[in-house]
């Protein structure tokens, strides 16, 4: 079952917006900071126009939910278990969290090319400097 949501909430001092959406299983969130509070239909007219703009996160494996009802006594232990040793943040922070750490990989591996690109004009710019010095002799 596919499904999504959006939510706006204040985190100071701008107005944001969370787009969680599960499609085939696999769970993607987007983030969208909006400054000043949006109106309902600004936020309609901003999904419109942006869909397909939107940077969703990676896809994590998408919880299954079920209709099962379960004893009231396990449920109380398997979230003390749970809030023992789980990591923090919810799942869609986690999801930015992942999403951020691939555009580090993906920025450091630029920088890194540009970098390198840099250093090789740098030295080919000094050879020819040495060229032209001996030309003359």
């Amino acid at each position: 079952m596919d499904a999504s949501a959006f939510t706006i909430f204040f985190e100071d001092p701008f107005w944001v917006g969370l787009y969680e959406r599960t499609e085939e299983g696999r769970y993607t969130v987007c983030r969208v900071v909006f400054g000043p509070e949006p109106k309902d239909y600004e936020v309609y007219d901003f999904l419109l126009k942006h869909w397909r703009q939107m940077p969703f996160s990676p896809g994590l494996e998408a919880a299954r939910e079920g209709p099962q009802r379960k004893n009231p006594k396990r449920v109380q232990r398997e979230i003390r278990h749970s809030l023992s040793s789980s990591p923090t943040g919810t799942k869609a922070q986690q999801a930015l969290a992942l999403q951020r750490e691939e555009n580090k990989q993906i920025r450091r591996t630029r920088s890194r090319a540009e970098k390198e690109a840099e250093e090789t004009r740098k030295y080919a710019l000094r050879q020819e400097k040495k060229r032209a010095k001996h030309r003359g002799r």
